[in-house]
């Protein structure tokens, strides 16, 4: 597919990334690459694990993009004084702990949420952190703690037009808010949902499918879903929220018909024929 950035004769707007749980998943994992090879981007990633953070400082402090990653050792939150549960995987360590009974139910899960460590951490809301204000993109990977960042984020979400957080169906930790509570508040903060990016599951035990424990299940237990602010009120936006937001979904979700949707109210402003541009490299006219 080609990139929208291809099209756009001006300069492309500064997109602002807040990655919310930035530990590092090995390589391609980044979902912000097809926007640092083509774009004009800044990354403020918070990873309360320590090592973890200063990992990612060590691995972006040199390169073509060292100056526009930044990254802090804060528990984004509530604001509140919260016990942080480090588990054996790290990746899986939470503000909540780990309801082990439900997890014990599927394969190759309870092993990887162990509790190795236990943290008072004084957490942070996002609307206190002055790194975080002006974000476009929010991206959000805590282990059930989703519905505490945004609690704390009402004035940081004003100004973003993407969030991609990752839900749970089913209480992975206990006492989690689940999908349908995270829903409400990005709705009534002006979002709505666009998609799921990925899936996730494990068979219930003892059955197992292509001797892969990893694999699905009928069981849906988590997912990243994506938000949008709602494209009702795209007349709303800046032209430049607009641009920036068709970017994201054009260069990171490939959701085509929403990009081309968007650039629509971006033409009624900004009149220099990128929606005619998009239709025809679409079209392969």
């Amino acid at each position: 597919m080609f990139s929208i950035y291809d099209l756009i004769t001006n300069t492309p707007p500064t997109i602002r990334v807040v990655d919310i749980g930035a530990m590092y998943l090995g390589p391609n994992k980044d979902s912000f690459d097809a926007l640092l090879k083509k774009g004009d981007v800044s990354i403020v990633g918070f990873e309360p694990v320590q090592s973890e953070c200063e990992r990612l400082n060590a691995m972006h402090g040199v390169g073509k993009h060292a100056a526009k990653r930044l990254y802090l050792p804060y528990a984004v939150g509530d604001g509140s004084i919260r016990t942080f549960n480090i588990t054996n995987s790290l990746a899986t360590s939470s503000l909540y702990e780990p309801y082990t009974e439900l997890l014990d139910k599927f394969q190759n899960l309870e092993n990887y949420v162990q509790v190795v460590q236990r943290k008072e951490m004084q957490t942070r809301r996002l609307d206190d952190i002055p790194e975080a204000a002006g974000a476009d993109y929010i991206k959000v990977d805590v282990q059930g703690a989703e519905l505490d960042v945004f609690r704390g984020a009402k004035n940081v979400l004003k100004d973003v037009v993407v969030v991609q957080t990752e839900v749970e169906f089913v209480p992975l930790y206990r006492g989690q808010p689940l999908f349908a509570e995270v829903d409400q508040i990005l709705r009534e903060n002006g979002f709505l949902f666009h998609k799921l990016s990925s899936t996730a599951g494990r068979m219930f035990k003892p059955l197992i499918r292509d001797n892969n424990p990893d694999k699905h299940g009928s069981q849906m237990l988590w997912a990243d879903a994506v938000y949008i602010k709602n494209f009702m009120n795209l007349d709303e936006l800046s032209s430049e929220k607009l641009l920036k937001l068709a970017i994201i979904l054009h260069e990171i979700y490939d959701s085509l018909d929403t990009c081309a949707f968007v650039l629509q109210a971006y033409d009624r402003g900004v009149k220099d024929g990128l929606l005619e541009r998009y239709y025809t490299r679409l079209l392969g006219k």
